[in-house]
């Protein structure tokens, strides 16, 4: 599974809605610390853009010398129609100022102080030293359009997964439907709906894939197993 370290770090440079907290700013309109760009250097610190005239750089400026914290809160939607669409958010708390960049003003860096991350995979604490040498999952930029397509057009390979699942309880015996919810290097999650409400399933790769290729040879090995599973529990029909 990913670390807590790689999920933030995924959080953050994907495509995840972020917002940036600073106490005293309360009365500024939310969508003026809304930063328009986000990336991490290679010490870890997280750069943000904004309008040179929004309230954070004024701020951040203004502050000088002092440190001004600020915490940047970031929430993430399923790409795709299902209950329960947020899958996680993270909290990044820190001090904040001007980047050094006279050429593209409104900038502003983040020095990651403490920092969690709230997801699927569980609530953990991440460091900012594991923080500043994780890596985004390399399907990150793409997961939004490869779920999208998932969901769309391969609907019917979805619910042969549910025969895969350990310890069912009969829930898989007639999925009303199967909709993927997140993917990354390591596997794919599915969430099914049954008579008695909704589950997630995790269904993991033998390896972690690194590029698309990877990704369409593991997805068709993991429908061939869920094809094979589903057809001896109907009797090879």
């Amino acid at each position: 599974m990913p670390t807590a370290a790689e999920r933030m770090r995924t959080l953050v440079e994907g495509n995840s809605s972020a917002v940036l907290v600073i106490p005293g700013l309360d009365g500024a309109d939310p969508l003026s610390m809304l930063p328009s760009e986000r990336s991490v250097t290679e010490e870890g610190d997280i750069i943000l853009r904004f309008p040179a005239d929004s309230p954070a750089v004024r701020a951040a400026t203004h502050a000088e010398d002092d440190e001004l914290a600020a915490v940047l809160e970031i929430t993430d939607i399923a790409p795709v129609a299902v209950c329960h669409r947020v899958r996680g958010r993270a909290w990044i708390a820190g001090w904040l100022t001007p980047a050094p960049d006279g050429r593209r003003p409104g900038r502003l860096r983040l020095e990651v102080g403490e920092a969690t991350v709230d997801d699927l995979w569980g609530a953990d604490p991440v460091e900012p030293d594991e923080f500043a040498i994780a890596r985004a999952d390399p399907l990150a930029t793409h997961e939004a359009e490869l779920l999208q397509h998932l969901a769309a057009a391969h609907g019917g390979q979805l619910g042969w997964l549910c025969a895969l699942v350990d310890g069912r309880d009969g829930r898989c015996a007639a999925p009303r439907g199967a909709v993927p919810v997140a993917l990354d290097r390591f596997g794919l999650r599915v969430r099914f709906s049954a008579d008695d409400g909704v589950f997630d399933a995790r269904f993991d790769f033998p390896a972690p894939v690194v590029d698309h290729g990877e990704l369409r040879r593991a997805m068709h090995a993991l429908f061939d197993s869920a094809r094979d599973a589903a057809q001896r529990e109907h009797g090879g029909a």
